[in-house]
């Protein structure tokens, strides 16, 4: 295992070691000591090692991941995973504003709670919420899915385009053309398999899926309101 400890040597140096690995690099295995809330730790990460974070992170940790398995032991700031490409990225505390915004890839399993706008813009990430997530969750959601073991605030799914919503919990309300949609054999398997490949355990009856109404794909002045 290489070990980092943030304590001594900046940031920089570590963004720059895990880029510098290279296919058949035998550090494959990295360990980062006293984050401290640090912004950008492993972003850009384009091998498959795996990283323990151990301490919580500020703003967009494991931002553009391409192929890293990223543990972070703590909570993370905003723009957790942002860009995701591949790979995976787990926190076992909370996440801030928009966590996965705009991901293509890749898993984020969040064991606590995400806050506003979690998977907004997402565009094939699996996201996994073991707790709530805020307001505007997977607002303009394109492909991916977003699960929520909790529940969801205001404006779940807002302007969504093919992205499928699961919530265990309540929904406060649903955003504009996003609607409840039906739960049947094949969406609980697929949920059952995504619970599961996210470490948690939960009955995928117990779910409720949203996805977009599409009504809004074009505009129409009858939906003009809506916009």
């Amino acid at each position: 295992m290489t070990t980092f400890d943030l304590a001594e040597a900046p940031l920089r140096d570590l963004n720059r070691a895990l880029h510098e690995i290279a296919a058949g690099d035998n550090r494959t295995t990295w360990e980062i000591l006293n984050p401290r809330g640090a912004h950008s730790v492993a972003v850009g990460v384009m091998e498959p090692v795996e990283i323990l974070v151990r301490g919580n992170v500020g703003y967009y940790c494991g931002g553009m991941n391409e192929a890293a398995t990223i543990r972070v032991e703590g909570s993370a700031g905003p723009g957790l995973g942002e860009n995701i490409m591949s790979g995976s990225i787990r926190v076992t505390g909370d996440a801030s504003q928009y966590a996965g915004a705009t991901g293509r890839g890749g898993l984020i399993v969040i064991e606590g709670n995400a806050s506003s706008r979690c998977g907004i813009s997402m565009k094939g990430v699996d996201i996994v919420v073991g707790g709530n997530v805020g307001h505007m969750s997977a607002f303009m959601a394109q492909a991916g899915r977003l699960v929520v073991l909790g529940d969801a605030g205001h404006g779940l799914g807002d302007s969504i385009y093919e992205a499928e919503l699961y919530v265990r919990g309540t929904v406060a309300s649903l955003g504009a053309d996003c609607e409840e949609k039906e739960m049947d054999g094949p969406h609980r398997e697929a949920l059952a398999a995504l619970l599961a490949a996210a470490g948690l355990d939960a009955d995928p009856a117990a779910f409720r899926r949203y996805g977009s109404a599409r009504t809004l794909y074009h505009f129409d002045v009858d939906n003009a309101d809506a916009y």
